[in-house]
């Protein structure tokens, strides 16, 4: 359960600036309106205990089984593992490990654009404004000044055979750092006889 700020056995009650009030001077519904955020509170830390609970006991579980599986091979499972997918024997049922990593891009980046201006520079007049404009999209920032992954990758993708490009896509790749990972926890459920899945929600919103 919830820690209670409130004190109402010494008379008084605690209010957001943290002053004690006399509980005969605290409105009725104001009372209720408390009583009611405690016991919401608590069970919300209840769920919230659980599921770290299970959170924890599945990636565990998982673990466990992948060495159990490698072993069967002579396989020595090393470093971080990636993303797996575990069915039940019916097909019925299946649960995904997936992980997810922040990239980020260090100063080498911004040589990339050095060169990739270059390039933009010496080229043909006429494919001047579709690059520019492309490159120029691809290096914006958001509101946080954080570059797009997803534009600078769209990038690497162009198949253009000249070497200040090239350099500039090396150092692209070489600016490419993991700045950290996240893992999560899906489990699905089949719909029917079909073979599509239907997500079995563990997050509030998704209930």
């Amino acid at each position: 359960m919830a820690q209670q700020n409130t004190s109402t056995k010494d008379g008084y009650m605690q209010d957001a600036s943290g002053r004690l009030v006399p509980t005969n001077l605290v409105k009725p519904i104001d009372k209720q309106r408390d009583e009611l955020v405690q016991e919401i509170i608590g069970h919300a830390q209840e769920v919230n205990a659980a599921i770290s609970a299970f959170k924890a006991r599945t990636f565990g579980d998982i673990e466990a089984f992948i060495d159990l599986s490698a072993e069967k091979y002579d396989v020595k499972m090393g470093g971080k593992k990636g993303n797996v997918t575990l069915m039940s024997y019916d097909g019925r049922y299946k649960i995904q490990r997936a992980i997810s990593e922040n990239l980020v891009f260090d100063e080498r980046l911004q040589v990339a654009k050095e060169l990739i201006d270059e390039c933009i520079h010496k080229w043909t007049e006429g494919t001047n404004d579709n690059i520019r404009a492309l490159v120029e999209h691809a290096f914006q920032t958001d509101k946080e000044g954080k570059i797009n992954t997803g534009r600078i990758f769209s990038l690497l993708k162009l198949e253009i055979k000249d070497e200040g490009w090239i350099n500039a896509m090396e150092a692209i790749k070489d600016s490419i750092q993991v700045a950290g990972s996240k893992s999560y926890i899906r489990v699905y459920e089949r719909i029917g006889a079909s073979d599509n899945y239907k997500a079995i929600p563990l997050d509030i919103a998704a209930v």
